[in-house]
């Protein structure tokens, strides 16, 4: 039993950690065989490729979900507590990322959905000691979040700012513009509001014009509404920020911890020195 947890503990540090040339290698490794794995599925939707080489492109396809399926197992295997890696964020990612494979063999196509696998790259942040970056990610993540309510109250403003405008526009325009029912000309205040301006369905009289008009110039204004919010609480958590460091959880692999933390912020678990 002692041998066994020795072995579960060396892989552990090989999988989950980088202050180590094995660590480090088996992270490059993986983050090559990710890359690798997404240009094969991107090759695989082109027709011209995928017809002279559907066999190749099919078998190398589950030769890579075989290798993520088993480094997974390995992950789950080696961590003290397999539910709290599971329900992690890389934890969700590792396994959307051989899921759709074998849906494949029950729905044909949805093997496309591989392309999610790019998200496991992220860990290239752990392998070239860009963990400082994820500080600053982390101040983003607490300004949404501490913004969340007055974004909220702003959407539906909008929303019904554009259910009241595309509602006159129906009324104004005939159809023969193309303002044929309420949601159509909802879809086109959306479209005018936010200054993508498709062009599929544009007003024809001068009213509507003049409308249309006061609609786009409200546009910018509206635009920067939602970036004042977020930027004034990002300079709110930088102020009451702390430095963090790369001290990596036994339990849960979490590595943004303070400086002075003893127990995860995640799990509670004991860090290791």
């Amino acid at each position: 039993m002692k041998a066994l947890g020795n072995l579960k503990e060396k892989v552990y540090r090989i999988i989950f950690e980088t202050d180590t040339p094995a660590g480090k290698g088996f992270d490059v490794a993986l983050i090559v065989s990710i890359k690798l794995s997404i240009i094969v599925v991107m090759l695989d939707s082109v027709d011209s490729i995928r017809e002279p080489y559907h066999q190749i492109l099919f078998v190398l396809e589950w030769l890579f979900t075989l290798l993520f399926t088993a480094e997974y197992a390995l992950r789950l295997i080696c961590t003290r507590h397999p539910a709290r890696y599971v329900w992690s964020f890389f934890g969700i990612v590792d396994l959307l990322a051989i899921l759709p494979t074998y849906f494949s063999l029950f729905f044909p196509g949805s093997h496309y959905l591989l392309v999610i696998r790019v998200l496991r790259v992220l860990r290239v942040f752990r392998v070239l000691k860009l963990v400082q970056y994820m500080h600053e990610a982390t101040l983003l993540l607490t300004a949404l979040k501490a913004s969340r309510r007055k974004i909220v109250v702003f959407l539906y403003t909008v929303v019904s700012l554009v259910v009241i405008l595309g509602s006159l526009m129906y009324v104004i325009e005939p159809d023969s513009s193309g303002f044929t029912s309420i949601p159509r000309s909802v879809y086109w205040a959306i479209v005018t509001l936010t200054t993508v301006g498709y062009g599929d369905i544009s007003p024809v009289t001068g009213l509507g014009q003049a409308l249309a008009a006061m609609i786009m110039i409200l546009g910018y204004s509206i635009i920067a509404v939602p970036t004042g919010i977020v930027s004034v609480e990002y300079s709110r958590a930088t102020d009451g920020g702390k430095v963090q460091q790369n001290k990596p959880c036994h339990d849960c692999g979490c590595c943004n911890h303070d400086c002075d933390a003893l127990y995860c912020k995640v799990c509670g678990a004991e860090l290791c020195g």
